[in-house]
């Protein structure tokens, strides 16, 4: 019960990152997506990983690196359909 709000907090922000990983694979666009974003979420993801093996080492450290893949695996997509893209004076 000690770790349980950690857990719960990376669970959540976890929960929202197949669903994104999804909308990227379905539409194959980048639009409404930030990579900029994605690298602080995984810097921040990295600190927390850091800060365990550090002063804390627990199971949640799991759950970071977890969290941690989702959201390279939607950069990663990102980085793979933005080169996809059409520039818009091609297209006309």
């Amino acid at each position: 019960m000690e770790h349980f709000f950690e857990f719960a907090m990376l669970a959540c922000f976890g929960f929202s990152w197949p669903f994104s990983i999804w909308k990227s694979l379905k539409t194959r666009q980048t639009a409404g997506k930030s990579p900029l974003f994605m690298i602080i979420v995984i810097a921040g993801y990295a600190c927390g990983i850091v800060h365990k093996f550090v002063f804390a080492y627990d199971w949640v450290v799991w759950v970071y690196f977890i969290d941690t893949a989702l959201v390279c695996t939607d950069l990663a997509l990102y980085f793979v359909f933005s080169r996809r893209r059409v520039p818009d004076a091609i297209q006309a």
